[in-house]
């Protein structure tokens, strides 16, 4: 699997993950999910450059005109509940591009929160064979939820290029997911990568809880 880094490059989208991590800028829920959105159309605008095209005709007013536009056939995919604001960013870039779901939630199977357990409960999704299948989730801790993810989506086909986005990722979950496609033909798209994951599995600075920063705490 190939890993685009961007805090490796001069890019906006170090600005708007600045002010992601910020505890100052996390008071306010919709400057935070404003922020998610923008930095899922820059992660977007970066992946279409990676997409094939071809030469199309259009008609204007005056004459015909020739324009070289994508080719693939694009699935938008998103985890409940935190990669709906990213999943949103990417669809304002990728407009004409089908779209996926699917619930994975964490839990904690002890009492002292240190085993944690990943569950899929609902999935609604195209057929994906011979797609181009993007899964994008702010958060990737451990890789569990993402490739559960992706093992419930290709239950209705697979998919002949896959992407994977996400804003923070832990060095942990790049291995997990590195070691699950070890193939040229998946990358992952990530704002930053954080050295660890504490002992209840959050990522370390990282941001905090993604979904409750995005919407208010859950029970």
């Amino acid at each position: 699997m190939k890993v685009i880094n961007f805090s490796e490059q001069n890019t906006i989208i170090n600005q708007y993950l600045l002010e992601l991590r910020s505890k100052e800028y996390q008071q306010n829920r919709l400057v935070f999910r404003n922020n998610v959105e923008r930095i899922g159309e820059l992660m977007a605008y970066e992946i279409s450059k990676t997409l094939d095209y071809s030469v199309k005709s259009v008609e204007t007013p005056l004459a015909t005109a020739e324009v070289s536009t994508p080719d693939d056939d694009l699935v938008l995919a998103t985890v409940f509940r935190a990669g709906l604001p990213m999943h949103q960013g990417f669809l304002k870039i990728f407009d004409h591009a089908k779209n996926a779901f699917v619930s994975a939630f964490r839990y904690y199977e002890d009492k002292e929160c240190t085993k944690v357990g990943i569950k899929v409960e609902y999935l609604a999704t195209p057929r994906l064979d011979n797609t181009t299948l993007i899964i994008v989730d702010p958060m990737l801790a451990t890789g569990g939820s993402l490739e559960l993810a992706y093992k419930a989506f290709i239950t209705e086909g697979h998919p002949k290029k896959l992407i994977f986005a996400s804003i923070i990722a832990a060095q942990k979950g790049v291995d997990a997911l590195q070691e699950a496609f070890p193939n040229d033909d998946v990358t992952l798209y990530v704002g930053a990568i954080d050295p660890i994951l504490n002992e209840r599995k959050y990522i370390v600075p990282g941001l905090g809880d993604c979904g409750d920063l995005c919407y208010g705490d859950k029970v």
